[in-house]
Formats: C-alpha cells, sequence, structure tokens
C-alpha cells in the first residue's frame, strides 16, 4: 500500500485520507535537508526576483551543477 508522509501539521489532516497518511518525521527530514540546501545555494528556488529561471531547463541545469558540486565531482 502506498502511503504519504508528512510533519505534524494539521492542513495535511484535512486533504489527505486517513489510511494513507503517516505522519512522522522520520520520514521527512531527509527530504527537508535537501529542500533547505537548494533554496541555499540556489536563488532561484527562494522566491520570483532577478535571480529566477522561467525555463525548466535552466532548473535542472542549476540543480545537476549543484549536486555536483555537492558531491565533489567537478
Amino acid at each position: 500500500m502506498e502511503y504519504i508522509a508528512s510533519d505534524y501539521w494539521k492542513a495535511y489532516e484535512s486533504i489527505i485520507p486517513k489510511e494513507k497518511h503517516i505522519q512522522t518525521k522520520a520520514e521527512t527530514f531527509t527530504v527537508e535537508g535537501y529542500n533547505s540546501r537548494i533554496r541555499h545555494y540556489l536563488a532561484r528556488f527562494k522566491r520570483k526576483t532577478k535571480c529566477y529561471s522561467k525555463t525548466k531547463h535552466m532548473m535542472e541545469i542549476s540543480l545537476n551543477l549543484l549536486f555536483l558540486k555537492l558531491n565533489n565531482k567537478n
């Protein structure tokens, strides 16, 4: 059975069916860590400003470059 993991934010309880919903930090902290790191290094993922890419292609390139850098694959 597939399930959806979220943190303990109340809004999720109203939109995700109870039988498919698991509330735990154990399943979400890794993803949140990656999201935090992406926002830290890439301004385009923070908000729509001058640093914002309008094309999906440029966002993919930026993410690939970031992951190569973070994994020491220069």
